[in-house]
């Protein structure tokens, strides 16, 4: 028997690979499905089931495609009401790998359909659990995703409280904990920095698992310090449940290389938007006038679905030369699959055809701390609330990134933005938005709050302990 867990930093994202005696299963894929299909030859193996724990809201799984190329029949839990061909499996019904079983454990509470799937091997022992979004290490999942008009995240919470304490702590303590996502995933808001754990650990360690806790305390529990989800979540959950195109479809269409004079065509003719994937470093020194900057070395798949609206959005990308089809993938992966192609030669091509280039002003921490002082500068911290709130600049005004199309008339135009964030990322990302969007007298801090701080110059806030947000 193997076990493997794939994880994806960009998504916080984990899927599984289980194997025996020629047999595979593959627990909540991402959209690209050749590494799981490679997996498997690579042992010889058919892949005969693809487990889904839930209908995913923060990335689009990869099930449909894995299920078209390998011939895997697609599994979900007890209610799961797929538009497409798949297998809907009993609460407690086995399914057999080889010589092991995958026992389905219905668990709502993160969404209704959520299941877990429990491990047992040759000798009839429960070896690992796949939880899914139902239990993360040092977390559960967040109860607000599947709300409907009947139904709370009260009512979620309750359900959630259930399916934990009468299907998940009730399995032996060494019985390993896999969860679906872990820290830095919007899915939870207390995840610790493991992605592997045990039964007994958890219940140890994990604030949601006390035995002492009621079901009141932990509907309160879980349900208090949730800010609303990022918009592109619902949407990802739609076409998870919906059927969506094949990725190789998406990168044919992605994939294609424009020369400038095509690459201006087609920005034309499709309203596209420009998304410069290089790093903010770059992308301040000079950029194609109106391009948004979200580069691929940060959390782009996620900042992409937080900050672009419309998943059928045209884009066109400016890469790092040869990462190109990483970008195109990276969107799908959150449902983006309207690339319409690249700029060959990237940003070089652009401006050895002489056309026109913006930049951003850019500054040291240490000119900030004279900058900040003159009568029209506004200082602008664009991260979340709970880094606000743990420590900022005294008189700096939060203005999170996360919510910055909806908040944009907090701004005005008569002013300078002296703009951070915590490193320098998504200051560059805020400020590419703005001035896209008519706000001309931005600056960014480079280093963000981490080098404002260790000038030692600068009043900030008295210290407190960070409160979740997520």
């Amino acid at each position: 028997m193997k076990v493997e867990q794939l994880y994806t930093g960009c998504l916080a994202e984990a899927a599984y690979y289980i194997e025996s005696e020629g047999e595979a299963a593959i627990i909540d894929p991402l959209r690209e499905v050749a590494p799981y299909i490679e997996r498997a030859e690579s042992d010889g193996a058919k892949i005969k089931y693809v487990l889904e724990t839930h209908f995913h809201a923060d990335f689009v799984s990869g099930h449909l495609d894995l299920a078209k190329k390998t011939g895997a029949t697609i599994v979900y839990g007890p209610t799961a009401k797929p538009n497409f061909d798949a297998y809907v499996a009993k609460d407690g019904e086995e399914l057999s790998i080889g010589k092991v079983k995958i026992r389905v454990l219905h668990t709502p509470g993160h969404t209704m359909e959520s299941s877990c799937f429990l491990l047992i091997d040759e000798n009839g022992k429960e070896v690992a659990v796949f939880t899914g979004d139902t239990l993360f290490i040092g977390d559960v999942g967040r109860p607000d995703l599947a709300v409907k008009s009947d139904l709370t995240r009260e009512d979620l919470a309750g359900y959630l409280y259930d399916s934990l304490r009468t299907k998940i702590m009730t399995l032996p303590d060494d019985v390993r904990v896999y969860p679906g996502h872990g820290a830095g995933s919007a899915c939870g808001k207390k995840m610790a920095k493991e992605t592997v754990s045990t039964i007994g650990q958890q219940k140890q360690l994990n604030y949601a698992l006390r035995a002492d806790m009621t079901r009141e305390e932990f509907i309160r529990e879980v349900t208090t310090g949730l800010v609303e989800p990022p918009q592109y979540f619902p949407k990802n959950a739609v076409l998870n449940r919906m059927g969506y195109e094949s990725i190789d479809a998406v990168l044919e269409r992605g994939m294609r290389p424009l020369s400038v004079s095509e690459f201006e065509a087609v920005a034309e003719a499709s309203e596209a938007l420009v998304l410069d994937t290089r790093s903010e470093q770059e992308f301040v020194k000079g950029y194609i006038p109106g391009s948004v900057f979200i580069g691929l070395d940060g959390q782009f798949a996620s900042w992409v679905g937080t900050l672009i609206p419309d998943l059928q959005q045209p884009i066109l990308l400016v890469c790092p030369p040869g990462r190109e089809e990483e970008a195109v993938t990276r969107l799908a992966r959150v449902g983006y699959d309207n690339a319409l192609g690249y700029l060959e030669g990237g940003f070089a091509a652009w401006q050895a055809a002489g056309k026109d280039v913006e930049s951003i002003e850019s500054i040291s921490a240490e000119t900030f701390v004279s900058r900040m002082k003159a009568p029209n500068a506004v200082v602008l911290d664009v991260r979340r609330q709970s880094e606000y709130d743990t420590e900022h600049v005294i008189g700096a005004q939060n203005f999170p990134l996360d919510f910055i199309n909806k908040n944009m008339a907090e701004l005005r135009q008569n002013v300078q933005y002296l703009v951070h964030c915590a490193g320098g990322y998504r200051s560059v990302i805020a400020i590419s938005i703005l001035k896209n969007r008519g706000f001309d007298n931005m600056v960014n801090v480079e280093g963000g709050f981490k080098a404002i701080k260790e000038t030692g110059k600068v009043a900030l806030s008295e210290y407190r302990e960070q409160i979740s947000e997520l």
